[in-house]
């Protein structure tokens, strides 16, 4: 038997024949050979659901639930309302409208658990319903009992607290639809991510809101030099504390930072900067509310979740989508589309990925990168065979589309294309590299760094499989942690951050290795980076959304912009120091390159040196000695300057180097490079040099 092949370039001049029946990741990473026949059981469920898909008519029309479910509106003011309830026996449509008379406008069952009603107009032509006007569905189910749900499809929910911290779906038909004004910018060679929350974006202690972040924050982003925002908690979530990740209504953008169209302005006004932006998605699991959530739903626990135990998260106590039921398929797939077609979001950045993987969810699971861990009983079938179809769908209906794995586990293959046998990713998030950071500043000192230790962590990740880097993230703001900057300087934060105050040694450690930290980070850890809203200045303190706990207050729910803007304050220099950093990675382009060559660290010296994208980089995180003369390998020759310096006073520095100095490069071997130049390298210092 002969099987199909095809030829793909898997790096720059480097043709692969593949293997057409899934196992070709054998091919990249010859480890995997004795796990083809998983992969290929892997592939062969793939492609039945793709063939279930097409058997329902394609992925164009499967993908467009939103035009089919939930509220319709047709030029006439027609209203068409559908909703999949499996287990009703009868359902209404009730709402202010015909208040909430469940005889009034009964639904008809069509087929496969789907009722349906159609409303016609107004002798005006208008909808019968009022925009903004509350409804609902109402079930009875076999036993007799009477429901009151949300409609699941629904695209507005509001909530009052001052009635109750249930949410309210109203029927959202504005006069006039937003139009947007740019396109989407062309995907980024690099990728430099924001990661934003709107409701902390403000410094005032409250809720922000999508047009002060569109006029506030987004300039702020541009000047910086990122080029994606990833955009958190915008999937309506009943509890703000949980930071987006229990949602209750999976069509509905957040309605405590305003409408959809202050939304729909927020991306628009990102594309005409030339940025992306992704949504940070949960379909890993959802809320477990009932009143106002998918739990329960047609008065069953099996309706969009596995029933029993499976259909639990322990930890998280959530609810966990049974995959492998086409209408749950629909309903995800179709949430893609949507925020994809109708807020034009360029991608998406997908949480709890770990979750979906595995069957045991990764609950105290501690994965030793041995690759049976990957395969096997442990692995959730369906919740892979998601993620597949997903990215399929997703890039090749939208070529440019950017897609992130939240996964710890490091899955082989899961940011390689599902036709190899991947998941089809574009990138994961490196996420030991965070955790090194911080396990080094709680537990480590200065001279006892191994350097060693910290390049393998950064650099150790899959080859062709793209990584993002990063330094902190929204986890290790949150309460119970400290950002990096709160870590480093601590109390002196509050009394030190002046130019009116002594540069104590606390203040000039934690400003130098701020810096070389996320110098460091960004050139050598992964082929996108990414940034917490406020981390890039130092943001002092933690985050901590208002909860019982701390009497509801908002005081740690905020970004604290004001540090940065008064000029008196230290953060201006960290701040214009990440923008050094995102303008030369924009320059030369370090994070499209092939992984660095480290050709240098050196544990007495406390040295890095490494080359990537054309760029020659090198660290001193010695406490204490400062090197001149030092003797540093590269394969560049000619003759070099400086294109950034950690001690630059632009950027809190000593001015210990001079930004003019120009180093030739003589032929001979050092550190296994051809060439080799000397240098001088202050202590805590980062500097890198390209080509004159």
């Amino acid at each position: 038997m002969v099987l199909d092949t095809f030829d793909t370039e898997v790096e720059t001049g480097r043709v692969l024949t593949i293997p057409s029946d899934g196992t070709g990741l054998f091919i990249l990473d010859p480890w995997l050979e004795p796990f083809k026949d998983d992969l290929r059981t892997r592939y062969t469920h793939f492609k039945k659901y793709e063939s279930k898909v097409q058997e329902q008519g394609g992925f164009e029309s499967f993908t467009k639930g939103h035009n089919y479910f939930g509220f319709n509106v047709a030029k006439d003011g027609t209203i068409t309302y559908r909703e999949w309830v499996p287990n009703a026996t009868t359902a209404s449509l009730v709402g202010e409208f015909n208040k909430w008379d469940v005889d009034a406008h009964p639904m008809k069952k069509i087929e496969n658990g789907v009722f349906e009603i159609v409303l016609g107009p107004t002798p005006k032509g208008t909808p019968v319903i009022a925009h903004n006007s509350k409804v609902k569905i109402t079930i009875t189910t076999p036993k007799g009992e009477r429901l009151y749900r949300l409609p699941a499809w629904i695209r507005r929910v509001t909530q009052d607290l001052e009635v109750s911290p249930a949410y309210d779906a109203v029927f959202w038909n504005p006069d006039k639809s937003y139009e947007f004004k740019h396109p989407r910018p062309k995907r980024p060679t690099s990728l430099r991510v924001y990661e934003a929350h709107v409701g902390i974006s403000s410094s005032e202690p409250r809720i922000g809101n999508y047009s002060e972040f569109t006029r506030n924050v987004i300039p702020r982003i541009a000047y910086l030099g990122y080029n994606t925002i990833q955009l958190m908690a915008i999937m309506e979530h009943a509890y703000y504390a949980s930071f987006g990740y229990q949602v209750t209504s999976f069509f509905a953008p957040s309605s405590r930072y305003g409408t959809p169209e202050e939304l729909m302005e927020l991306v628009d006004v990102a594309h005409s900067y030339g940025i992306t932006v992704l949504l940070d998605v949960v379909h890993s699991h959802a809320s477990s509310n009932v009143l106002d959530g998918l739990n329960m739903f047609d008065g069953t626990d099996n309706c969009y979740f596995h029933g029993g135990g499976r259909g639990h998260h322990e930890l998280w106590d959530s609810r966990l989508f049974n995959y492998g039921h086409l209408p749950v398929l629909q309903f995800l797939l179709s949430n893609l589309r949507y925020w994809m077609d109708v807020y034009r979001f360029d991608g998406f950045r997908f949480d709890g990925v770990t979750s979906m993987l595995y069957k045991h969810h990764g609950i105290l699971y501690g994965f030793s990168g041995n690759y049976h861990e990957y395969f096997g009983d442990l692995v959730d079938e369906d919740g892979v065979m998601y993620l597949q179809i997903a990215n399929k769908f997703l890039h090749d209906k939208y070529p440019d589309v950017i897609t992130i794995a939240e996964d710890v586990s490091g899955m082989p293959g899961s940011c390689r294309p599902v036709r190899e046998g991947g998941v089809g990713f574009d990138y994961r998030l490196a996420m030991a590299i965070p955790d090194m950071w911080i396990k080094l500043l709680k537990e480590t000192k200065d001279e006892d760094w191994n350097m060693g230790k910290i390049v393998h962590t950064l650099t150790n990740r899959r080859h062709l499989e793209k990584a993002i880097t990063y330094c902190e993230s929204h986890d290790q703001a949150l309460v119970g942690d400290k950002t990096i900057a709160f870590w480093l300087m601590d109390k002196e934060m509050y009394t030190n951050m002046s130019d009116m105050t002594d540069r104590t040694p606390i203040i000039d450690r934690g400003m130098a290795l701020h810096k070389l930290i996320r110098l460091m980070t960004h050139g050598l850890g992964g082929e996108g980076y990414l940034n917490f809203e406020g981390n890039e200045f130092g943001h002092p303190e933690w985050l901590d959304f208002p909860r019982q706990g701390n009497n509801s207050s908002f005081h740690y729910a905020r970004r604290q912009w004001n540090v940065l803007d008064d000029k008196l304050l230290r953060y201006k220099y960290l701040n214009e120091w990440d923008k050094a950093v995102q303008n030369l990675e924009e320059q030369y382009g370090w994070l499209a390159s092939p992984q660095g060559y480290v050709s240098r660290k050196h544990e007495g010296d406390k040295v890095v040196v490494f080359e990537r994208g054309n760029l020659l980089f090198i660290f001193n995180f010695h406490p204490t000695n400062s090197f001149a003369d030092y003797r540093v390998g590269t394969n560049l020759a000619g003759k070099l300057h400086i294109v950034l310096n950690s001690d630059d006073p632009t950027y809190f520095g000593h001015n210990r180097i001079d930004n003019s100095s120009e180093f030739f490069t003589v032929q001979g071997d050092w550190d296994s490079r051809q060439n080799w130049i000397q240098v001088y390298i202050p202590s805590r210092t980062g500097i890198v040099l390209a080509l004159a």
